[in-house]
């Protein structure tokens, strides 16, 4: 079964819509870090230098951003030994791109709750995403790099409102109902899509990964004409990307079920290739 969410997106983050979700549930504020990032890119001549020496207020920050630029997964020719080397090789708007990701771990804390799986399974995504979306010429690694991050960020933001959601869900899915955001919908009267969009939105990211979240599990949506090819292809690679995740870890994964068929005929690959890239997925993670 898909659905696609395409009619009601340009609406469904505005006016009434967002003030009651904000009303009920905290989106996390842009960090200030990011902020200034940002200001630096939209300014008429944005320095390397400058933003280097923002990025390089943080220590944690900057090590992590080498940490981040020197993986295998990013693929630089040349390994970065500074910040400034970092942000130089990586370009400015990759370089903010793989920031906001960073700073996304740091804004999300839920009290007496470890969402290191959550992040594990984020990072993971992230990272496949940035390398099959060059290898597969789909978008720039980076823009599937931060929607693979960010594309479930919706699901602690509900944790965080609602103590009883993970039980509440595993509950439900028992009955052999998986359709997550109407599951959500009907318990929590919001989605993690919706809320990992608005997040997006308010961090001041892409148009096309805001989109991509809103959209990514609406597989229909794939076969509409009014929709950008780079929302598509996001929402594609990330279910082939999860699925090679889920066949790593020896998980079924109903998700498949849903929207395999749509996805494998818009990127025109047969089961079998599919599971060469799951293959290559696990082969990857084991090196690591």
């Amino acid at each position: 079964m898909t659905k696609n969410k395409a009619s009601i997106a340009p609406a469904a983050l505005t006016g009434q819509s967002i003030d009651k979700m904000l009303s009920t549930i905290r989106i996390p504020p842009r960090p200030s870090l990011l902020l200034e990032v940002q200001h630096e890119l939209a300014s008429a001549d944005p320095s390397p230098q400058k933003l280097s020496s923002i990025i390089g207020q943080d220590v944690a920050m900057a090590g992590a951003l080498l940490k981040l630029a020197n993986s295998s997964f990013i693929g630089l020719k040349l390994k970065a030994k500074s910040v400034e080397q970092a942000v130089m090789r990586l370009g400015l708007e990759q370089c903010s791109l793989l920031l906001t990701g960073l700073l996304a771990r740091e804004s999300i804390q839920i009290d007496g709750i470890s969402l290191t799986p959550f992040w594990d399974s984020s990072t993971k995504r992230a990272q496949a995403m940035s390398y099959f979306a060059k290898k597969m010429t789909l978008c720039r690694s980076d823009i599937a790099h931060t929607f693979g991050l960010f594309c479930n960020i919706g699901v602690p933001l509900l944790m965080t409102k609602f103590p009883n959601y993970n039980a509440t869900l595993d509950e439900a899915m028992k009955s052999g109902v998986y359709d997550l955001t109407s599951l959500e919908e009907h318990y929590f009267k919001t989605d993690h899509a919706s809320l990992g969009s608005l997040m997006a939105r308010t961090w001041g990211l892409p148009n096309e990964v805001v989109e991509a979240i809103l959209q990514h599990h609406y597989y229909d949506m794939l076969q509409d004409a009014n929709a950008g090819n780079v929302v598509k292809n996001l929402v594609a690679l990330a279910l082939v990307v999860d699925y090679g995740i889920s066949h790593h870890q020896s998980k079924k994964m109903n998700e498949w079920e849903m929207g395999g068929d749509a996805v494998r005929a818009y990127l025109g690959l047969s089961q079998s290739e599919v599971d060469n890239t799951a293959d290559e997925i696990q082969q990857m993670f084991e090196e690591c």
